[in-house]
């Protein structure tokens, strides 16, 4: 298993995620500073672009350079500001939801075997 890579592909993934998080900051914004430049963002990052942060910024300087520079520091803020908790929350959470999806699978296999089970008054007349 190669932990170093699955870590790499979690942080490009992770970095893309706050990229789309710190667009929907920004745009929230902007509704209220700038409306057409909230209404271009949008459009911008409606084209799917928005799947890789890094590629979408990259094409983002070559149009709106104040706007990616926005992107940029709000994506970094927010990053700095969940570093903090994330590693404890995601083993937490991950916990949690293994847990939660092995009870209910235990459950359904229960009640399934249940149901396939004679009864036991029907068994005693044969």
């Amino acid at each position: 298993m190669d932990i170093k890579g699955v870590a790499k592909a979690t942080t490009k993934t992770l970095i893309s995620y706050l990229t789309y998080e710190a667009m929907r900051i920004v745009a929230m914004q902007l509704d209220q500073t700038n409306p057409p430049l909230a209404h271009w963002l949008r459009g911008f990052s409606s084209t799917g672009k928005l799947q890789d942060g890094d590629t979408y910024l990259q094409e983002m300087l070559q149009s709106k350079q104040e706007v990616a520079f926005r992107l940029m520091t709000v994506r970094q803020h927010l990053a700095q500001e969940i570093s903090e908790f994330l590693p404890e929350m995601l083993r937490s959470e991950m916990e949690q939801s293994n847990t939660k999806l092995r009870c209910a699978h235990l459950d359904r296999l229960v009640n399934t075997t249940a149901d396939n089970v004679p009864e036991w008054d029907k068994l005693d007349q044969e």
